[in-house]
Parts: C-alpha cells; structure tokens; sequence
C-alpha cells in the first residue's frame, strides 16, 4: 500500500511567510518571526483569521532563566494565538538553577 500524503498550507498572520507541510508528525509549524522579535513562533492552517501575539511576563522573575526578547531584552512569558475555535500558547518556561554546597 502507497500512503497517501495530505499537503496542508500554512502562513504567520504577522509576517506573511508561507509554508507547507505532507508529515502528519508535525502539528505546528515553527518559525523565527521577524515582527515577534526573532522568536520562534506558530504558523497557522492558511485560510484561517488569526492573531499571535507575544506576551510579556508579568510576574517577578528574580533568579529565574527565563526567554528573553531579544531587542528588549525584556522577559517573554509565551506567544498566544488567538482563533475563532479558541485559544493556544506557546509557553516559555523558566529554567531551573541548582547549587550544590559541600
């Protein structure tokens, strides 16, 4: 038996770039998005309305590794992306630290 391969059109509502895809593997596609600084960020299905924005943290970050803008150096807690069918994020954890004392 031959498989037979869906193509599946994708674009960033932000910067316009297009792509394709025929690996049913890959749920989103990522892409360094030049209008959310360089980040990585989700494509959506193309003939969808969309909007991926890029949320600040908020919170106190104290010694915490966290993902920097890297224009602003500012603190980025996830990229959001907003459908009619509803709501995904893209998370960026902070990175934990450990010490050891002898």
């Amino acid at each position: 038996m031959i498989p037979i391969l869906a193509v599946r059109d994708w674009y960033c509502p932000n910067c316009g770039l297009t792509h394709q895809t025929n690996d049913p593997r890959i749920a989103v596609p990522l892409h360094p998005c030049p209008r959310l600084r360089g980040l990585m960020a989700p494509m959506v299905v193309a003939g969808t309305t969309a909007k991926v924005e890029l949320r600040e943290r908020e919170d106190y970050v104290g010694t915490d590794l966290v993902q920097l803008d890297p224009e602003l150096g500012r603190p980025v807690m996830s990229i959001v992306t907003t459908r009619d069918e509803g709501t995904d994020a893209r998370i960026f954890v902070p990175t934990a630290v450990a010490t050891v004392k002898e």
